[in-house]
């Protein structure tokens, strides 16, 4: 309706004018609660067009459009605002439209997206901080498809590399041949138990750290006596490991054996990352996410070394005395980035231009979006410049979308050390903090227990899934999981609650059945017409959160819409209406609501349930 408002408005500024003004540049918002009015245009940007004042403007067209649309009653002006009172005829017209199946926007009618989020490491298993990145991934990728977009979901699994090489060392140091099976563990989490061991075993060995021509012991010797051991450990590892660890030489020379193909050190790294797999495999299944191409680094890490030496002899990188090889990226404000090292290994962005090139042979996206925390802000500008240097067709259509790191309120997580809140964990709590609070409100009627699991998973879940997304991605954000699985306030579960009483509303429908006609016998209420105007912002939110790839707009926009609800069902009678018409215009907005909050709430990977 806010479309076809537009045209009647720019039909109305030809009438009057002679001048076509085009309706998508037209500005119109809800008039605020202290004028009369359900739109207000703004007329500030018509006055170089129609080089008149703007108190005259919106004077000329509200008369224009009281005298041509039946959809005006009246109007008043303040200042350069028109504020546009709208008849019954309007609510009515809206109402129909709202009672129309959601439709799919045409935005990427014909084109591909692809989305790469998660793209965890095989030496651990998901944490908080995964969920964040997962969780945005997932709703934008739904996100595109509601707008018309093909979607490939998709990450790269960082499956080689130190990291893992720990994990594999530990376990043979100290693993005894533990399995998954043998210790009843959860394949990513005992893989996750190794890299933390390699820790203590890495901490136990350094504070014995003697010098080599002294024959005394560092640690002792260096650390000062108000020096905390973490602090005086930060100042020494890296030293330490790279040049005088025995433990830290035994990964790496792992990691060599691995690259030269050892039989036996590839057997190892196949059956722990099988572990992982499976492991990962639990976890996004009860997240309720999946993908469509996988991709490892064990297989394109070397993709872009041969990008790398024909952009050499096209003179578009350049190479070093000591045989490294560099882009200069002055022109767009960067500095010069390496892209082989003197010994010509690759590095992160050699192979990110590798499996960008490949990506595109295998899918041809339109659309590339990175799912990756803002740590890496400078790592994909740089990317993104050298690919477009390289002149890749699809260089200008990359985007990273940057998101805050989260923090708990005790401080950063810290994977080696074992201080993280793992993802199989806090599903598990909210979970069960979804089946208390609901026992302490008399649990759920009605339902066996199968059923009643099903609503805590889907209350649980809500909760979490909806404290996370509900963040700009683009703020830091500290995760408190009291706060999470609050049941009231701005939650998830909240929103789940204004659905639920819709559904319970439908379940005492004996004779009455909608048929999509709604006339409003009268004006309606205020909270009627307040709901209905969120209502048809949907296309609009939608439309935003994909050009701002961010999924908290929908988030918002879910709970304003259950809110008003909420204060819609307290103030006006549904069933117990003795009008039949008013009864059905309030069962048809309850169903467009209803179908609203559930196409949004999909939207961000967030189930409905039918009870709560």
């Amino acid at each position: 309706m806010i479309k076809q408002l537009k045209a009647s408005i720019s039909e109305s500024i030809k009438q009057v004018y002679g001048v076509d003004y085009a309706p998508e540049n037209l500005t119109l918002s809800q008039t605020k609660k202290e004028f009369d009015g359900a739109y207000t245009l703004v007329v500030f940007p018509l006055t170089k067009a129609l080089k008149k004042a703007p108190p005259v403007i919106a004077e000329e067209i509200g008369q224009a459009l009281v005298s041509a649309s039946d959809w005006i009653e009246s109007y008043n002006v303040i200042q350069g605002f028109l504020n546009l009172v709208c008849s019954n005829k309007f609510w009515d017209a809206m109402m129909s439209e709202l009672a129309a199946p959601i439709p799919t926007l045409d935005i990427g009618k014909g084109k591909k997206l692809m989305v790469e989020f998660s793209s965890p490491n095989t030496n651990k298993p998901l944490h908080l901080g995964h969920i964040r990145n997962i969780l945005l991934g997932w709703s934008i990728a739904q996100i595109g498809k509601a707008t018309g977009y093909e979607v490939i979901k998709t990450q790269i699994i960082n499956d080689r590399g130190i990291a893992i090489c720990k994990s594999m060392l530990a376990w043979q140091l100290v693993g005894q041949g533990e399995t998954p099976e043998s210790s009843n563990t959860k394949g990513d989490h005992l893989v996750g138990k190794y890299y933390v061991e390699f820790e203590k075993l890495f901490q136990q060995e350094y504070k014995t750290w003697q010098d080599s021509e002294t024959g005394t012991q560092v640690y002792q010797n260096n650390k000062n006596e108000e020096e905390e051991s973490e602090a005086f450990f930060k100042r020494y590892k890296n030293q330490y490991f790279n040049e005088h660890s025995v433990i830290g030489k035994n990964a790496k020379d792992m990691l060599l054996k691995w690259e030269a193909g050892d039989t036996d050190t590839v057997a190892l790294w196949k059956k722990m990352n099988g572990w992982v797999y499976k492991g990962f495999d639990v976890t996004y299944q009860n997240l309720g996410v999946d993908f469509d191409h996988l991709y490892y680094e064990s297989e394109t890490y070397l993709l872009g070394k041969s990008v790398v030496e024909q952009g050499i002899s096209s003179g578009i990188f350049y190479k070093k005395e000591d045989g490294s090889v560099w882009v200069n990226l002055e022109d767009v404000g960067m500095d010069h980035k390496i892209l082989l090292r003197s010994d010509g290994t690759s590095v992160y962005i050699t192979q990110d231009i590798g499996t960008a090139q490949q990506r595109y042979r295998d899918h041809g996206m339109d659309k590339m979006i990175y799912v990756v925390a803002d740590e890496q802000e400078y790592h994909f500008k740089a990317l993104f410049a050298t690919l477009s240097k390289l002149g890749e067709a699809y260089a200008d259509q990359l985007h990273h979308l940057s998101y805050g790191m989260v923090d708990l309120p005790t401080g950063k997580m810290k994977s080696r050390e074992g201080t993280v809140v793992d993802a199989d964990d806090l599903m598990a709590e909210v979970i069960d903090e979804a089946r208390q609070s609901a026992e302490e409100r008399g649990g759920i009627e009605g339902q066996d227990e199968d059923s009643r699991n099903d609503i805590y998973r889907k209350i649980g879940l809500a909760a979490l899934k909806y404290f996370i997304i509900k963040v700009n991605p683009r703020k830091r954000m500290t995760f408190n999981p009291k706060e999470s699985v609050d049941m009231q306030g701005t939650t998830g579960p909240y929103i789940q609650n204004a659905y639920v009483r819709i559904q319970s509303i439908f379940r005492k429908l004996d004779d009455v059945r909608l048929d999509g006609s709604y006339s409003y016998p009268g004006s309606p209420e205020e909270v009627e017409t307040e709901l209905m105007m969120q209502l048809a912002e949907f296309t609009n939110v939608l439309t935003e959160a994909m050009e701002k790839y961010d999924p908290s707009l929908i988030a918002n926009y879910a709970y304003a819409v259950a809110k008003s609800y909420h204060r819609f069902y307290h103030d006006c009678r549904i069933l117990s209406v003795e009008d039949q018409t008013l009864k059905l215009f309030r069962l048809g907005l309850s169903d467009a609501t209803a179908r609203t909050i559930k196409k949004s709430m999909m939207l961000l990977g967030i189930e409905m349930p039918e009870y709560m």
